[in-house]
């Protein structure tokens, strides 16, 4: 690229205020490192905006992050927004519906020196973000649950081509990218005739277009069975919103829990990383919550930007995060209480940053 990458810093609620930084401070040492020209963008979000501002997503956001490439979003705790106050909104869907992230890409590793269930798991989750079940996420206006009755809901689903081909797409190229080359399509078309019949036929189509790939496909109850038989056996997986949601939570529970779950929601122009987690309301403000998943949510943005522009400096930048990480967790130095240690927020922050500094070019 012949400009600096534009990044925005939208820290959320409760943790966020506080993993949000340290994964900026990571990715700023890795940009430095690999001779990365960065610009960093603070924006105001989610509470601490309604409380100075007035809004959790204040007026002229969304026109300014159209000037980015892409932005670090933290836990959004809109379960605590005051119900009384109209623009005391959820920001995530708006900023997800908007800038069309369609594929949230959830990784889930085991990592030696870490406890886990099952070690040498490889996995990605690749979930269709904007369609299925969500209430909103299936309807342009009104809801997608409603109650004809007091004693009966009905809960739509929306399944599109555009939708299905295009989150298979997204799997197929991260496959790719990987050494075991495979995708695995996760659906249940033997009930959901039509619906995951549709999402099934074309995830077909699209492997047709990448013969280096090899397409599985797996009924949703069964792939839940053999995730937590044996996961190793998976690479990448794709699947419908719902089931993404939950199978990569299960996932995570596998390698050690969604302070180890990073993520990325990527669409066609920018992506938007967000780690799985919430905002842990009990944990906050005790500089004790765990930013590994932030951190590598960062490390996501940097590779997926990298590819998209064609730019080596970001993929570098990412290759040096993840190996800070890596260096910092196998030496068991700086961890948070909850992966087994006694360090801060922060500390663990500044030792993933010093290792990116200390690493070899």
């Amino acid at each position: 690229m012949d400009r600096a990458l534009k990044i925005g810093i939208l820290e959320g609620d409760d943790i966020g205020l506080e993993v949000v930084p340290e994964a900026i401070k990571v990715m700023r040492a890795a940009a430095q490192k690999a001779g990365l020209p960065m610009e960093w963008f603070p924006m105001p979000i989610g509470r601490k905006a309604l409380d100075q501002l007035g809004y959790t997503l204040p007026p002229g956001t969304l026109e300014k992050l159209d000037t980015l490439d892409g932005w670090v979003l933290g836990p959004i705790g809109h379960q605590a927004y005051p119900r009384d106050r109209p623009n005391a909104i959820n920001p995530h869907p708006i900023l997800r519906k908007h800038y069309d992230l369609f594929a949230n890409i959830r990784p889930a590793k085991s990592l030696p020196g870490l406890p886990a269930l099952y070690k040498d798991v490889d996995l990605v989750i690749v979930r269709e973000n904007n369609e299925g079940f969500p209430p909103d996420r299936n309807t342009y206006l009104g809801n997608g649950e409603f109650r004809p009755t007091p004693e009966m809901t009905i809960s739509i689903r929306l399944v599109t081509r555009e939708g299905s081909r295009k989150v298979a797409r997204a799997a197929f190229e991260l496959a790719r990218t990987r050494p075991r080359k495979k995708v695995t399509a996760v659906h249940k078309d033997t009930v959901f005739k039509l619906g995951c019949g549709m999402f099934a036929e074309e995830c077909r189509k699209v492997a047709q277009d990448y013969p280096d790939v090899t397409l599985d496909e797996v009924m949703v109850d069964t792939f839940g069975m053999k995730l937590v038989m044996r996961p190793q056996q998976f690479d990448v997986v794709v699947t419908t919103n719902t089931f993404g949601d939950i199978l990569s939570d299960v996932a995570a529970g596998l390698v050690g829990g969604l302070g180890l779950a990073p993520a990325l929601s990527a669409g066609p122009e920018r992506a938007m990383a967000q780690a799985t987690h919430g905002s842990a309301p009990d944990i906050a403000g005790r500089n004790i919550a765990n930013p590994y998943a932030m951190i590598m949510s960062g490390q996501m943005l940097f590779a997926w930007l990298g590819h998209k522009h064609g730019e080596p400096r970001a993929v570098e930048a990412a290759e040096v995060m993840a190996r800070a990480m890596e260096n910092v967790i196998q030496a068991g130095r700086a961890l948070t209480p909850d992966l087994g240690g006694k360090a801060t927020t922060v500390a663990m922050g500044d030792a993933v940053a010093a290792e990116v500094v200390k690493l070899a070019p």
